[in-house]
């Protein structure tokens, strides 16, 4: 039992330290909006939560960043299935050819404690996915914004995270 607090005590100091410093980034820009469990089924496998520069502002006119905080390892063939799967019901005449694809084959497995985030910047179009701080990659696209729909489109992966994350 000793163990496990202390496996949970160094999670958690290392969950603070990461959300420090990308709250420390975010401050000048952006703000918290709001948060909500990422179900899958019943089972909650991790934490999202939702930033921009206006949380009044409809997100689709706007800079905005999609933090995911995962407690359960995730194989990366289901992030790339699920996204592909959204897309499709979010944007009419999706394609795999889309740019936005280029961001779903960025993913990768994921373990207790990682931490994705998908940041868009409005002004330049700019889409970038980082697994723990480090740039998977990203894309340039009139479109790219089009990718959180997965999340806060009129079909989400989950219409409760997504009211929580709007709300």
């Amino acid at each position: 039992m000793g163990i496990n607090i202390q496996k949970i005590t160094v999670m958690i100091i290392s969950v603070a330290s990461l959300s420090i410093s990308i709250s420390n980034v975010q401050a000048a820009t952006f703000k918290q909006c709001g948060n909500g469990a990422i179900l899958v089924g019943t089972k909650q496998i991790g934490q999202a939560s939702y930033f921009a520069e206006s949380c009044k502002q409809t997100w689709e006119n706007q800079s905005i960043q999609m933090n995911f905080l995962y407690n359960q390892n995730i194989p990366e063939w289901a992030f790339k299935r699920a996204a592909t799967h959204f897309l499709k019901k979010n944007i009419p005449d999706f394609k795999e050819t889309s740019a936005l694809n280029q961001i779903t084959q960025l993913y990768k497995p994921v373990k207790n404690g990682d931490l994705y985030t998908l940041s868009y910047v409005h002004s330049s179009r700019i889409l970038t996915l980082s697994l723990n701080g480090k740039i998977l990659g990203h894309i340039q696209n009139d479109q790219a914004n089009q990718y959180f729909k997965i999340w806060l489109g009129s079909a989400p992966f989950n219409a409760k995270l997504k009211q929580q994350l709007l709300n």
